[in-house]
C-alpha cells in the first residue's frame, strides 16, 4: 500500500489498483501529447478520458462498501484500454514497445481488481 503524505489528518493509504492506476494515467498523459495533432485530440482524448474515468472508479471502489459493481466497470474500461491501445499501436502512433508497456500494466491492473473483487465476494458485505 501507497501512502499519500499530504492528505489533511495525516497519511491516507490506498489500494495497489489504485496506485498502480495512478501510476498508468501519469505515464498516458504525456505519451498521448506526442501523438499526431489530428489524433491527439480523438484517440488520444478517448485514451485518456477512459483512463481517468477508470481511475476515478477505482477511487470510488476503494471508500465503497459495494465494490463488486463498481470494479466490473473498472474492468470493462481496462478492455477498452486494451481495444484503443492496440488501435493506436496498428495506426503507428504508439511504437511497440510502448504497447508493449500499456499491455502489461493494463493486465496488471486487471489482475489486482479481479483479486480485490474476488476478496469483496468472499468477505460479502460490510457491517
Amino acid at each position: 500500500m501507497s501512502e499519500n503524505k499530504s492528505a489533511p489528518g495525516g497519511p491516507r493509504r490506498y489500494g495497489p489498483a489504485l496506485e498502480k492506476g495512478y501510476q498508468f494515467v501519469l505515464w498516458l498523459i504525456p505519451t498521448v501529447e506526442k501523438f499526431p495533432r489530428t489524433q491527439k485530440f480523438l484517440l488520444g482524448d478517448r485514451l485518456q478520458t477512459t483512463a481517468l474515468d477508470m481511475l476515478e472508479a477505482l477511487i470510488e471502489a476503494t471508500y465503497s462498501r459495494e465494490v463488486v459493481p463498481i470494479l466490473r466497470r473498472v474492468n470493462l474500461m481496462l478492455e477498452r484500454l486494451r481495444v484503443l491501445f492496440r488501435l493506436a499501436k496498428d495506426l503507428r502512433y504508439i511504437d511497440f514497445p510502448k504497447y508493449e508497456f500499456t499491455a502489461r500494466a493494463v493486465d496488471e491492473i486487471g489482475r489486482m481488481v479481479g483479486g480485490w473483487m474476488k476478496g469483496a465476494r468472499t468477505e460479502g458485505p460490510a457491517s
